[in-house]
């Protein structure tokens, strides 16, 4: 069962400020997609209309340690680090391709809950994360979340 997915992006021209540095809610885009490439790769989508769920952020944050550039690879690795019945928190590890020793340029962090969405009446209302997800989806052993916090 994973408990971790990482993902390559490159930091295109749109992603960068007026110095040719990254712009800080890049970060929060790379940490999206990961997300929706991590649910894909365990046949899910984060918006499915035909399930009648979706996966609102109710908390996220990032801390930048060192900047990115134009044409920069990054691996963004997403680290299940709670499930709960209805949501789940991720830690994000954000390390620049290429460098030795490996450089983490960011961390962050995101929690979202399962909600069951009403699209006619436009509500929605937090619901159990559906069996056939929440069985594929582990918590990192406490070796990682261990690791992960001293760095």
């Amino acid at each position: 069962m994973p408990h971790e997915f990482v993902l390559r992006h490159r930091v295109e021209f749109a992603d960068t400020d007026m110095a040719g540095i990254i712009h800080f809610s890049s970060y929060f885009r790379y940490m999206e997609v990961t997300e929706h490439a991590f649910f894909r790769s365990l046949g899910f989508s984060v918006a499915s209309r035909d399930a009648g769920i979706g996966w609102p952020r109710v908390d996220v944050g990032c801390e930048f340690r060192a900047p990115l550039r134009f044409e920069d690879e990054l691996d963004v690795r997403l680290v299940v680090v709670e499930k709960k019945s209805k949501s789940l928190r991720y830690e994000f590890h954000i390390t620049k391709v290429g460098e030795e020793p490996l450089l983490e340029v960011a961390t962050g962090r995101m929690t979202v809950v399962c909600v069951a969405m009403d699209v006619e009446m436009g509500t929605m209302k937090a619901t159990r994360i559906p069996e056939a997800l929440a069985v594929q989806i582990d918590v990192a052993p406490e070796e990682i979340l261990e690791i992960s916090e001293t760095q």
